[in-house]
C-alpha cells in the first residue's frame, strides 16, 4: 500500500512516500481503505518535532495523521457495529499513533461513525479532530448554554469554523476574531460579531464574554485570557496555561485549562448527523495525497481557511 513515514522529525523533505504491507486489525478494528484524510497543526509541529513527537519517538518509523474517511474492508473478531463495504469515517487513536497516511488504515472501530450517505469523503475526513475538538470543548467541557456569550479566537481557522457553527446551533451569542481578509466568511458561518484581532491591540479589548476558547496559543494566550468575564470559563486548544495566567484568572473566579481532544465514536456520532442535516458544514482546501509537503507547508502558514484535506 501507499503510505507516507518519518524516519526521523524535521522539515517536510522528511515525508518518505513508500510502499508497506497492509496492516493487520487486532479484535476490535477494522480495516479501512482510505478514500480521503485530513490535516492538522498538530501533523505540523509532530513532524518538525514537537507536540506528540515526545510520545512517537521511540516508535520511528512512524505514519503521522488521525483523521480518515473511507471504507471498511476487513472486520475484527469483536467488531459488530460495522460490516464490510460500510463507509466510515473518524480520528483515529488520538492522541497516540494514528498511522492516517496511508492507503490502508487499522481503526479501532469505537472511533468511528458510519459516514453519511449525502456527505463526500473528503467533507467527512474533515469533519473529525478539528470538529471534535470544537464540540467536545463547547458542548462536554464548557457546556456553553443558549443565550450565553463567546469569544472564538482564529474563528475562521479548522476548530475555529467548526466552533461558530457548533456553538450558534446551542444558541449562543458568538463573537469571532480572524482578520479583516476572513471577515465575511466568519459572518457567514453564523457569528453575530466580528472583531479584526490585526487592528486590537492589547489595551483596546472592550468585549468579554462567558465561555472563551483561544484556538491560536502562544502570545496571544495573554491577550485571549482577558476575553473572560470573571467568573467566565476559558479552553486554550494549542497551548497549555502558564501558571501566572492561571493564577489571574483564579482571582477572577474564571476557570480555564488546556484541552486535548480524544478519540471517541459515540461524538463522532453527534458530528454525523450534524453533517447530515446541515447543521455543521466544513470549508475545505483540496489536495491531492502526493502533495503532502505542500498540504503541511500550507498549513504551517497560519494563514488557511477552514481545512486542509487530501484525497488517495
Amino acid at each position: 500500500m501507499k503510505a507516507i513515514i518519518l524516519n526521523e522529525f524535521g522539515d517536510t523533505d522528511k515525508l518518505i512516500y513508500t510502499d508497506l504491507n497492509e496492516p493487520q486489525i487486532a479484535a476490535d478494528e477494522v480495516l479501512i481503505k482510505t478514500a480521503a484524510i485530513s490535516i492538522n497543526p498538530v501533523d505540523i509541529k509532530t513532524r518538525s518535532g514537537k507536540a506528540l513527537a515526545g510520545k512517537l519517538k521511540d516508535l520511528l518509523p512512524v505514519i503521522l495523521g488521525w483523521d480518515i474517511s473511507g471504507t471498511v474492508v476487513a472486520i475484527g473478531d469483536d467488531v459488530t457495529e460495522f460490516k464490510t463495504g460500510d463507509e466510515v469515517f473518524g480520528m483515529v487513536n488520538f492522541p497516540g499513533h494514528g498511522k492516517a497516511y496511508a492507503e490502508f488504515v487499522a481503526a479501532p472501530a469505537a472511533h468511528l461513525a458510519l459516514k453519511p450517505s449525502g456527505i463526500t469523503h473528503e467533507q467527512a475526513a474533515a469533519t473529525t479532530l478539528a470538529a471534535l475538538t470544537a464540540y467536545q470543548a463547547i458542548v462536554q467541557k464548557a457546556a456553553l448554554k443558549k443565550g450565553e456569550t463567546i469569544i472564538i479566537h482564529a474563528a475562521s481557522g479548522g476548530v475555529g469554523h467548526y466552533a461558530v457553527q457548533i456553538a450558534k446551533h446551542v444558541g449562543a451569542h458568538v463573537t469571532g476574531t480572524s482578520s479583516e481578509r476572513n471577515r465575511e466568511f466568519v459572518l457567514e458561518l453564523g457569528a453575530d460579531e466580528h472583531i479584526d484581532y490585526t487592528k486590537v491591540s492589547k489595551n483596546e479589548w472592550n468585549v468579554q464574554a462567558d465561555f472563551v476558547l483561544d484556538c491560536v496559543g502562544g502570545e496571544n494566550l495573554l491577550l485571549a485570557a482577558t476575553t473572560v468575564k470573571p467568573g467566565g470559563r476559558f479552553i486554550s486548544i494549542p497551548s497549555s496555561i502558564p501558571p501566572e495566567v492561571q493564577e489571574k484568572m483564579k482571582q477572577q473566579n474564571i476557570h480555564a485549562e488546556f484541552f486535548m481532544v480524544q478519540s471517541n465514536g459515540d461524538d463522532m456520532k453527534v458530528l454525523a448527523d450534524w453533517l447530515a442535516n446541515g447543521i455543521i458544514k466544513p470549508y475545505i482546501n483540496q489536495f491531492d495525497f502526493m502533495q503532502m509537503a505542500g498540504a503541511h507547508a500550507q498549513q504551517a502558514s497560519g494563514r488557511t481557511r477552514g481545512k486542509i484535506v487530501l484525497s488517495i
